[in-house]
């Protein structure tokens, strides 16, 4: 696999802050601002939200594009070459749907995230207006462990036979996740829970939107903190398997990481968008699966076959219509109520 990158770090540094501060900026404007009461979050809201960050990533795609454009025919063109491009132009029109992609297999792969955040909230019971709260702490959680998972796969996505095990990890992964039984979520027996006991005394009762309390002279954690830490351990396995994905379709971490980090700016107002239909896409899960076999076989063995590198359109295609396909069947096949129950 070719290891030369097109926006290395060292020479973009620049464009890597800006993003960063770009995203501190909107997620101190959210929570400041837009959401600085608690209040639940309505389908309207939701769907409002939903609609604003996607269009704000598509944006920054068209962006990056021009940008592209503008910057790759001023590089060596035995660079260009040497990424596996036969002009600039085609290198600029590649890394955009790389993006895209991207994109697309992070967002489809975080409604599976969804689902075990709404088992979360339901077995804690958190009250609705304070769900967005712990969503938000989580995030950020979230992006500052996106970051070093990055940082450590582009390095080590570099090294042959990590690529083929990461490939083969994806295509077990996906297996799994279409022939595995859907298991409950039991925190009690969690070893998460049980170190959380150890570290600091914890209180069933809610106190408002703290997330520590102080009671008796001593602070213990509320149910909101033991629901943030499970929100935050569900990103960190669920990371497990999207970094190594996107990796499969691209390897400019700048890509990687905007990608990645525009997939989780949308996922509270995904959230609120889809809590309620989580039943209605029981295939979904298949679609996911599939999705992590091909881009698997794609480290393993697609890209090679292709010269290196597996044509980015027609991964673009594979992915969009195996989820749209997904979505498709199980609004036209509904789970049976006796199902549903079960």
């Amino acid at each position: 696999m070719d290891s030369t990158i097109l926006f290395p770090f060292v020479d973009y540094w620049w464009l890597y802050a800006g993003f960063t501060l770009f995203v501190l900026a909107m997620l101190a404007l959210d929570l400041g601002v837009f959401h600085r009461e608690a209040h639940v979050v309505g389908f309207k809201e939701a769907t409002g939200w939903s609609i604003f960050w996607v269009a704000l990533a598509l944006l920054f795609n068209l962006g990056f594009w021009w940008y592209a454009s503008w910057q790759l025919p001023q590089h060596d063109p035995a660079i260009i070459a040497a990424a596996g491009y036969a002009s600039a132009a085609e290198a600029a029109k590649s890394v955009s749907l790389q993006f895209l992609t991207g994109y697309i297999v992070e967002k489809s792969l975080s409604v599976d995230n969804i689902f075990v955040i709404v088992m979360i909230f339901s077995y804690f019971a958190i009250p609705a207006k304070y769900q967005h709260r712990v969503l938000f702490y989580g995030i950020i959680g979230a992006l500052v462990f996106r970051a070093i998972f990055i940082g450590l796969g582009s390095w080590l996505m570099a090294i042959q036979w990590v690529v083929w095990i990461a490939g083969g990890f994806l295509i077990l992964t996906g297996i799994k996740m279409m022939v595995a039984p859907e298991k409950g979520l039991e925190p009690d027996k969690n070893p998460v829970m049980k170190l959380l006991k150890r570290l600091v005394p914890l209180t069933p009762e809610y106190h408002g939107q703290k997330f520590f309390a102080r009671l008796n002279g001593v602070v213990h954690a509320t149910p909101l903190f033991v629901a943030l830490v499970f929100v935050e351990v569900t990103d960190i396995i669920f990371a497990i398997d999207s970094v190594p994905a996107i990796f499969a379709l691209t390897k400019e971490p700048l890509i990687v990481f905007t990608s990645n980090v525009f997939a989780i700016l949308g996922l509270r107002a995904l959230y609120f968008l889809m809590a309620g239909l989580a039943d209605k896409f029981h295939l979904l899960k298949y679609g996911l699966g599939i999705v992590l076999v091909f881009v698997g076989l794609k480290m393993v063995w697609l890209n090679d076959a292709f010269g290196g590198k597996f044509p980015i359109v027609w991964s673009l295609g594979i992915i969009g219509g195996v989820i749209g396909v997904s979505i498709a069947l199980s609004l036209l096949f509904p789970k049976r109520p006796a199902a549903i129950a079960g």
